[in-house]
């Protein structure tokens, strides 16, 4: 069973690992760029995997600024994770022991949360591992090939990978939300909540971090209310799988 998971996570987490090589690609550049070494930039990607949070660190490094402003910045930004962390924790199969829940909670980002969100009934820990075993090679490679090859990249080659990490997350959400309305409609609520951050102007001054909070708490609450998922019907799924 857990080998099978594993192979499963295996095979998701390939296109999530070719799209974290190219979006970590740039980092590695811009943290060259930041007067920090190829190995530094690799170290940082290798036990952080947070795209927004390791971006918005090197600028704090490179204006030097405080560990104090360096620790909220990465508090604020990435604080969803843990609202992740315990939503991927009621979706693992029962009986998983504690050092499996934080070893899962350490991989644990935006596409890999919706990869394993979107399986059918529970999950083993295994299929995360899986999914990690691609996932964290590819942002750290992508950030070693940009560290000590960027440079010699065309300028808008570097920003063409950088985009590349939105076609991924689509290719993440797509599949689920065709299939179940309950997830199209927290897909397009999501967006429709975003842009109201992005547009108003009062809202607009909301930090990115707390945007994706307000978005996940506000969105997936009203989701839960509206669409729940019955506990007979999870009893099912489980058994049938």
């Amino acid at each position: 069973m857990n080998k099978t998971s594993f192979g499963k996570g295996l095979q998701d987490g390939i296109s999530i690992g070719l799209g974290y090589f190219a979006v970590s690609f740039t980092f590695g550049i811009m943290a060259i760029q930041s007067g920090l070494t190829a190995w530094q930039a690799v170290l940082i990607s290798l036990t952080n995997l947070t795209s927004a949070g390791q971006f918005a660190g090197i600028g704090i490094i490179a204006a030097g600024g405080s560990l104090w402003e360096m620790a909220l910045t990465q508090l604020v930004i990435n604080l969803r994770y843990c609202l992740m962390s315990f939503s991927l924790s009621q979706k693992l199969e029962k009986g998983v022991s504690n050092g499996h829940r934080l070893a899962v909670a350490f991989g644990v980002t935006d596409e890999i949360f919706g990869v394993s969100a979107s399986q059918e009934g529970r999950i083993s820990p295994w299929y995360n591992y899986g999914v990690m075993c691609v996932a964290i090679p590819g942002w750290t490679l992508g950030t070693l090939a940009g560290a000590v090859s960027g440079s010699l990249l065309p300028d808008f080659l570097v920003s063409a990978l950088s985009v590349a990490i939105y076609g991924m997350f689509l290719a993440v959400i797509i599949p689920p939300a065709k299939k179940n309305r309950a997830v199209l409609g927290v897909v397009i609520g999501a967006m429709a909540v975003s842009t109201l951050f992005a547009v108003v102007p009062v809202l607009n001054k909301v930090s990115t971090g707390f945007v994706i909070i307000i978005t996940t708490l506000l969105v997936a609450g009203l989701a839960a209310h509206f669409c729940p998922v019955e506990e007979k019907e999870t009893e099912e799924k489980e058994a049938a799988n």
